[in-house]
């Protein structure tokens, strides 16, 4: 036999379940970082507008971190200067990272030596970014014991890092490089590239002379023009729903009508 539902409980679990809800959204505002409300953090440089959603991922060495305004930082992002914490690491910063940028949720940013990221650059979850490697040279100690290497990484301005992809030390992306989920990237990048593939290789490139070099396989999207308001986007997809409406209205009137030939006909043809 079925059991007999316990609707106070019902209403019980629910509204504890806004309560959790309410609470939890309570505690993400409340413990994210921003410039106005740094926490325990002492960044080298916190732009205005820039916030790193809770809860963090590991973050040290943040007196050499330098971030512009207007960022989003995602949940669990790792961001570290230096192989360990209090260490002293100098004057300079060692990890810059730019207006504008985005950093999507677990993504990781290494930098024991200098990492750049340029501005308006979009990551996608789950990104990692380091300036060391490890090294085997000597076959008889464990990996792990031997000194690391380490090279500066660059990241140009305006590129697109998508999920899951890994640049490695001595990376110099270019500008407005697009970066496919999933690739491992080295070397150097030139302006204007599509990388894909572990090792990441070029796949289609931008010249001034040549274009888009395999070109494009689809057309470029019309931008919203300038002045649009919400409101009036709202009113055209409600437009477009309408349209779409009479378009399948008229379609199916259509179809009748072809129905009704070919019925005609048949009669015709039944007549001769």
């Amino acid at each position: 036999m079925p059991k007999r539902k316990n609707t106070f409980s019902s209403w019980r679990r629910g509204l504890t379940q806004r309560a959790v809800h309410a609470g939890w959204a309570w505690v993400q505002r409340t413990g994210s970082v921003t410039a106005e409300h740094p926490g325990r953090f002492r960044f080298g440089a916190l732009g205005t507008g820039t916030r790193l959603a809770f809860p963090l991922g590991t973050v040290f060495g943040e007196p050499w971190i330098h971030l512009g305004a207007h960022c989003i930082v995602g949940e669990q992002v790792t961001l570290t200067a230096g192989l360990m914490p209090d260490l002293d690491l100098g004057p300079d910063p060692i990890l810059r990272i730019g207006d504008g940028v985005v950093l999507g949720r677990g993504s990781h940013v290494i930098a024991d030596t200098t990492v750049t990221i340029g501005s308006d650059c979009y990551f996608g979850p789950y990104v990692y970014v380091t300036s060391t490697n490890h090294s085997y040279d000597d076959p008889h100690q464990p990996i792990g014991k031997q000194w690391p290497r380490m090279e500066p990484v660059e990241v140009g301005p305006g590129c697109w890092i998508g999920t899951g992809a890994v640049i490695l030390p001595g990376a110099r992306i270019g500008r407005n490089v697009v970066v496919a989920a999933g690739a491992v990237v080295r070397g150097v990048v030139p302006d204007h590239a599509v990388v894909a593939g572990a090792p990441a290789r070029v796949v289609r490139r931008w010249t001034p002379a040549d274009g888009w070099q395999p070109p494009l396989r689809t057309p470029a999207p019309v931008p919203i023009p300038e002045g649009v308001t919400p409101g009036q986007l709202l009113a055209l997809a409600e437009l477009d729903e309408e349209t779409a409406a009479k378009l399948a209205e008229l379609d199916g009137e259509a179809a009748e009508l072809a129905g009704r030939s070919d019925g005609t006909a048949t009669e015709l043809a039944d007549l001769d």
